[in-house]
């Protein structure tokens, strides 16, 4: 399994899920600039996922 470190297209749809704070919304168009950013970004997408579990499960 290989990762497409270029699709952004969970982050457009988790922005359109839920209400996020202004940081998060940067960070979700912009894309990580450091360890932190990108540690926060995992964070996120494992929120998505379980998000989208949830949804699926409904």
């Amino acid at each position: 399994m290989s990762t497409d470190w270029q699709d952004t297209s969970w982050q457009q749809e988790f922005l359109e899920i839920k209400a996020h704070k202004p940081e998060d919304v940067k960070l979700l168009i912009d894309g990580p600039r450091g360890f932190v950013d990108a540690m926060k970004l995992g964070s996120l997408h494992e929120e998505y996922k379980r998000l989208k579990k949830k949804q699926s499960d409904e």
